[in-house]
């Protein structure tokens, strides 16, 4: 019995003594697989501290992009009064409405009229006829009062004294806007000459000696009342 239980100890204590330690290369490779992943969870920490940073850095420039109440509240588009006004922009970019053109003088309602200077005068002294015309309607209008349209003729009884157009240089329109009411007038001096159609050539000159000559004025189709006067 006594070596039964020796030999049993002596069984136990070579069963214990068949486990081998871990060898330093194995201690080295734990080591080594230990430190890798405390390494991996330290990046894993600063990665997650760095997305952190930049998710706050975004937030914060996305916001600073904003308007603040302030801003809002005091950019003029923001209120209804600013809103309702047109800005001075808007207001140059609309067109501004055309004026009306002036209507031409209905000639019905246009008064021609004649006069001289003097009722009579004496040998040497020459007339002026002068032709007046005035806008009896109710609105401004158009008057062509060139020597196109102009005439001022003297007559004396039948005979055909002398024209304006006879010997007239040139024909020209003159177009002026009267008020209503207003008038125009030209002025011809006469010089007591007698004239012919085409301006031909006339010998005899009005008579004198207190004989009585007629002055019409003419514009277009409109002819005025006869102004007499009288030559010495």
């Amino acid at each position: 019995m006594g070596r039964q239980g020796n030999s049993s100890a002596r069984g136990t204590a070579s069963g214990f003594s068949s486990v081998r330690k871990p060898s330093a290369a194995v201690y080295r490779r734990r080591r080594m697989v230990v430190g890798g992943a405390l390494l991996l969870v330290i990046a894993l920490v600063a990665g997650g501290f760095a997305l952190a940073a930049a998710f706050t850095g975004g937030s914060q420039k996305a916001s600073s992009t904003q308007p603040s109440s302030t801003e809002t509240a005091s950019n003029p588009a923001a209120s209804p009064s600013a809103a309702a006004t047109p800005s001075a922009s808007a207001a140059s970019a609309t067109p501004s409405p055309t004026a009306p053109a002036t209507p031409t003088c209905n000639q019905n309602l246009v008064t021609v009229s004649a006069a001289t200077d003097k009722p009579a005068y004496g040998p040497g002294e020459n007339p002026l006829l002068t032709l007046k015309v005035t806008n009896g309607g109710t609105v401004p209008c158009e008057v062509n009062i060139g020597t196109s349209q102009m005439e001022f003729l003297v007559t004396s009884g039948s005979d055909r004294i002398f024209s304006s157009k006879d010997c007239q240089a040139s024909s020209e329109d003159l177009v002026k806007v009267i008020a209503p009411g207003a008038s125009e007038t030209a002025n011809f001096p006469w010089s007591r000459n007698r004239s012919a159609d085409g301006c031909k050539a006339v010998a005899a000159a009005p008579g004198g000696g207190g004989a009585y000559y007629i002055f019409t004025a003419k514009l277009g189709s409109r002819a005025s009342p006869k102004a007499v006067f009288q030559l010495n």
